[in-house]
């Protein structure tokens, strides 16, 4: 399955966003910088998105949303995915999948890849279903880390 990478605020996918059900609020601006990107997994015949996930690259493991908005300094070694979502069963896993082995191959100083998730059973149940465990809980979002 084909992954699309939004890099510009001109990518006629962005309007993607427009159905984050995790953090809608995070305006594109952020989403798409030298530090954050959006991955989206495309159906391999008709292009049709199937999932999506935003990933910003810290220097730390953010506890909440202003943490994640704070900007990192040069160690960027931590790829935070703060929103995902799919529009077909099973695409998210794919994406994530597929997400992590391209920053491994791109983003060589990228060493821990953690969420920032909402405390809900869903997030807990799909990420720990998808290998991760849980790294942190905070008062509003818990830290998952994927090996």
């Amino acid at each position: 399955m084909p992954l699309h990478i939004i890099q510009a605020l001109t990518d006629p996918l962005l309007n993607l966003l427009a159905d984050d059900p995790v953090r809608p609020e995070i305006p594109a601006e952020f989403r798409v910088s030298d530090t954050t990107e959006i991955f989206v997994l495309q159906h391999e015949q008709t292009l049709e998105p199937e999932a999506v996930v935003c990933v910003a690259y810290r220097s730390k493991i953010p506890g909440d949303v202003l943490e994640l908005a704070a900007k990192p300094d040069e160690d960027t070694h931590v790829a935070v995915f703060y929103t995902i979502w799919s529009y077909r069963p099973g695409a998210g896993r794919k994406l994530i999948l597929q997400a992590r082995t391209w920053i491994n191959r791109n983003r060589k100083n990228i060493t821990e890849f953690v969420t920032l998730s909402p405390p809900t059973d869903m997030a807990r149940i799909f990420h720990l279903r998808n290998g991760a465990e849980v790294f942190r809980i905070n008062p509003e979002t818990v830290n998952y880390l994927y090996p």
